[in-house]
C-alpha cells in the first residue's frame, strides 16, 4: 500500500469519528476510471433485476456478482477503516441502496447494530457508505444522529411498510431528529459510520435517483457467532489473518442460493 493510502484520514478526521460516530470523506474514494468501472457494474446489475424488484432490496450484491470484490477489498476502502480496525479486517456484508426519483421510499430511523445484536462480539462495524449518484436533502441523503453510537440497542416500533424500506422504527423518545446531520455526497465520495449509529433517511420525491454502496467491514478479533449467521451470511478476509477462529467464504464463489434466503428472511435498505 502507498504511504499516500497509509495516511488516508487525518488524525482530526479519526477522532472526529470516534467521538460523532460518523465521517464525511469529501476526497474521491477511487480513481476516475475505477469509478466509472463500478458503476457500470452497478447499472448492470440494476438492468438485470426482476420485474417488480425494489431496487432498495439489493442486498449483499457480492454474493452473486463476485467481480465487486475488485472494490471491496481495495486498498483505497481498506485505508479508510484501518485507523478503526487495525491491519487484519474482514468484510462484514455490502449492500445498494437505490431510491428511485419519485418513489424512493423513506428508510426508517435505526441502528444496523439493532438487527445484528446477536451476531457479532465485539459490535464494531464500520460502514463506508460510497455515493453512486449525488445524494442530497432533496433526493433522500442519509441523515445521521451524532454521538449516538454509545449503546446500539434502542426500543422499535411498528411503521407502514409500504412507505418505509422496513417494518419498524425507533421509538420517538430514543431519538432526536433535531439533532441530525444531512449526509450529502457527491459521486465517488462516501461517509463512514459506526454500526451502532442513530440514522435513517427522508423519502426520495426528486426526480433525480439516489444511490448508494454500502460496504460494511469488522476486525478479524471480532468473533461471529456462526450458529446464528450460519444460514444467512459469509464474512470474507479482505486483509491480514483471523484472530478469532472465524469461517470465511471463498471470494472466488457466488452464493446465490444464500443470497436469496436473504432476500426472504431479512430485512435490507439500512
Amino acid at each position: 500500500m502507498s504511504n499516500q493510502l497509509l495516511t488516508r484520514l487525518s488524525s482530526e478526521q479519526v477522532t472526529f469519528y470516534q467521538k460523532e460516530g460518523y465521517l464525511i470523506y469529501r476526497e474521491p474514494v477511487f480513481s476516475p476510471e475505477k469509478f466509472a468501472r463500478l458503476k457500470a457494474c452497478f447499472e448492470d446489475i440494476l438492468s438485470d433485476l426482476p420485474e417488480g424488484f425494489s431496487p432498495e432490496m439489493m442486498d449483499v450484491p457480492h454474493f452473486t456478482f463476485t467481480q465487486l470484490y475488485e472494490w471491496l477489498f481495495a486498498d483505497e476502502v481498506l485505508a479508510l477503516v484501518e485507523p478503526f480496525l487495525g491491519d487484519d479486517i474482514a468484510l462484514f456484508s455490502s449492500h445498494f441502496i437505490s431510491k428511485p426519483g419519485g418513489s424512493g421510499k423513506r428508510v426508517p430511523w435505526h441502528e444496523d447494530s439493532a438487527y445484528w445484536r446477536d451476531w457479532l462480539d465485539p459490535m464494531e462495524v464500520v460502514t463506508i457508505w460510497l455515493a453512486i449518484d449525488p445524494s442530497m436533502r432533496e433526493n433522500g441523503c442519509m441523515m445521521v444522529i451524532p454521538r449516538t453510537h454509545g449503546h446500539g440497542y434502542s426500543d422499535y416500533e411498528p411503521v407502514d411498510p409500504t412507505k418505509n424500506v422496513f417494518d419498524t422504527e425507533i421509538i420517538q423518545p430514543q431519538r432526536d431528529e433535531s439533532q441530525a446531520v444531512a449526509i450529502e455526497l457527491q459521486p465517488n465520495q462516501a461517509s463512514l459510520h459506526d454500526g451502532r449509529l442513530k440514522h435513517g433517511s427522508n423519502a426520495n420525491t426528486s426526480t433525480m435517483r439516489r444511490t448508494g454502496y454500502t460496504m460494511r467491514y469488522i476486525s478479524t478479533r471480532t468473533r461471529i457467532n456462526q450458529e446464528k449467521i450460519g444460514h444467512f451470511q459469509k464474512i470474507f478476509l479482505a486483509r491480514g489473518r483471523d484472530y478469532a477462529g472465524n469461517a470465511y467464504g471463498d471470494p472466488s464463489v457466488s452464493y446465490i442460493d444464500l443470497a436469496r434466503t436473504r432476500t426472504k428472511h431479512m430485512k435490507s435498505g439500512h
